[in-house]
């Protein structure tokens, strides 16, 4: 059993990825805390993994970024239902560097970007008729110049402090293996189903 967790998530997720039945591989719950205590949980894509943690892009005034703003602690459940297996993971939320936001927007298509600048994430729409009219007052804006990313956008990196990885066992006798951060380590315990 290797050491390393974010090499069992990149095993796992090579796995689904290469999995025809599964259309977002990348797709996870994000859960957060408001201000009185109350959680909320969502769906993001994790853009980027490495041993600093598992990362996500969105508007910075949104209310799962100002949930993270006033209470950086989170948590991710990654759910690969043909597998039958499932990543938790439990850590504190960082934002990531102006140049890694940059990068990661300057990648997303065009009209990703433009779509970025036009929403007012989480606030009370109007209609779709003001969104609409929002893209192509962005659209006409941005003609002829490259879309740079809002002041307003940009990730967040998930520092994990636990990863559990679940797989479906037999008789409801899961397989469950939890990595603990330990200093610049990993404790590894295995828990019942």
């Amino acid at each position: 059993m290797t050491q390393d967790p974010i090499e069992v998530f990149h095993h796992w997720l090579t796995h689904a990825r290469n999995h025809s039945a599964i259309l977002e591989p990348t797709a996870a719950c994000l859960a957060t805390v408001g201000e009185v205590g109350q959680p909320s949980a969502r769906i993001i894509l994790i853009k980027h993994f490495d041993a600093r943690g598992f990362v996500f892009y969105t508007n910075m005034e949104s209310r799962k970024s100002r949930e993270l703003a006033a209470h950086p602690k989170a948590a991710l459940c990654v759910h690969w239902m043909p597998l039958r297996k499932q990543v938790r993971i439990e850590g504190v939320a960082e934002r990531v560097g102006e140049a890694e936001a940059d990068a990661y927007f300057a990648m997303r298509p065009r009209e990703s970007r433009i779509g970025a600048w036009s929403s007012r994430q989480s606030e009370v729409l109007e209609s779709r008729e003001t969104l609409v009219q929002a893209v192509a007052d962005t659209t006409r804006r941005f003609e002829g110049h490259e879309v740079t990313r809002p002041p307003f956008w940009s990730g967040w990196r998930i520092v994990p402090a636990v990863i559990e990885f679940w797989e479906e066992g037999e008789h409801r006798l899961h397989n469950r293996i939890v990595y603990t951060r330990r200093g610049d380590g990993w404790e590894i315990s295995w828990l019942y189903p």
